[in-house]
């Protein structure tokens, strides 16, 4: 039952090693969560997990990826994530959330709705990146950020952590993976910049160690910071493992608390060897080399199998995503096949 045995982070503590992944949503109104959010989030806080993480909030409007992302980066959005941080601690799981710029990837459909760059007519932006290269055919070619700009991110990273320390959140992770700006940024093959933000390795991960030195100096020293990052673009000539290894490294120096490990989403139709558990391995292999604590995520579907990441020492968190949004109650079902105690809300005990 290594699943459930708690996991502190600096002076906070999770009730177990179940995390729910953070998942857009694409149902805010200028950046604003509403009702939807509440309930989606606050239901798997009843389920049992032990960190329910939000999903990636835009630090600025050019970051979202879509008009109905969620965002942090004015105080009416302050103001609508209280209630819900709220209602997440009050049923015992920690409340987290995920800060993010999606960079070239920026202004574009909902998913549901074909996820194609938005059309002028549909309010579409310019989207931003280090180097003016387009994410895929028919998206646009994105403004390469001068200087000014870069430090423009940074600093609205910085803000954005202070209004969700605001809103209540325990826990916020940095989102440097899936292709967004902070991603593109450390893969040679979307950063062709030939200044201090891109050519050697030192250079491409020097926004991501900014910014999350940044983060932690107003993110409270007893309170944990986790980075998400992409251990490996799937590519030849781009970012992996290798390249993840020594980041993880100098983000644990700079504060960071665990290293949230996924993979891809740089580049379209890239082929991605999926199968279940297919990332946990760089998951494992980050925790062994950087010596960092780590979250495994990517088909991870079964408790078993949850269970078995955990006790072979592969991860220290297990982050479900799409598990999640089958079964919010995920963990209470894992609880009863692992032969765990998971306490039920009292309105819910006639049904345990």
């Amino acid at each position: 039952m290594h699943l459930f045995s708690p996991l502190r982070l600096r002076t906070l503590e999770l009730r177990n090693r179940i995390a729910v992944s953070p998942m857009c949503q694409y149902s805010a109104e200028a950046g604003v969560p509403n009702a939807w959010h509440l309930v989606h989030l606050g239901s798997r806080a009843v389920g049992g997990a032990g960190l329910v993480m939000a999903e990636a909030t835009a630090v600025l409007p050019e970051g979202r990826i879509t008009p109905w992302d969620t965002g942090l980066w004015n105080e009416a959005q302050t103001e609508a994530w209280r209630p819900i941080a709220r209602f997440i601690a009050e049923q015992g799981a920690v409340p987290g959330i995920q800060l993010a710029h999606a960079g070239r990837k920026a202004s574009t459909e909902a998913p549901w709705r074909g996820g194609r760059p938005l059309e002028a007519a549909q309010g579409a932006w310019t989207p931003v990146a280090p180097s003016a290269l387009p994410f895929d055919d028919g998206h646009p070619v994105p403004r390469a950020l001068d200087e000014a700009g870069v430090r423009a991110v940074v600093d609205a990273f910085r803000a954005a952590a202070r209004r969700a320390l605001d809103a209540g959140f325990k826990a916020v992770e940095v989102h440097a993976a899936h292709g967004y700006l902070l991603h593109q940024f450390l893969s040679p093959l979307s950063n062709l910049r030939e200044d201090v933000w891109g050519g050697s390795f030192d250079r491409r991960v020097r926004l991501t160690c900014a910014v999350v030195e940044a983060v932690r100096a107003v993110w409270p020293q007893t309170l944990p910071l986790l980075v998400r990052i992409s251990a490996t673009d799937w590519a030849d000539g781009g970012w992996d493992i290798e390249q993840s290894v020594e980041l993880a490294r100098r983000l644990k120096a700079l504060g960071a608390d665990l290293i949230d490990v996924s993979s891809g989403g740089l580049l379209p139709r890239v082929q991605v060897p999926a199968a279940p558990g297919y990332q946990v391995p760089f998951a494992a292999r980050i925790r062994r080399e950087a010596d960092v604590a780590t979250g495994a995520v990517g088909l991870i579907t079964t408790p078993e199998q949850a269970e078995r990441v955990i006790v072979e020492g592969d991860a220290d968190l297990v982050l479900l995503a799409r598990e999640s949004l089958r079964d919010p109650y995920f963990p209470r079902r894992a609880a009863k096949a692992l032969g765990a105690a998971l306490t039920a809300p009292p309105q819910y005990l006639r049904g345990w």
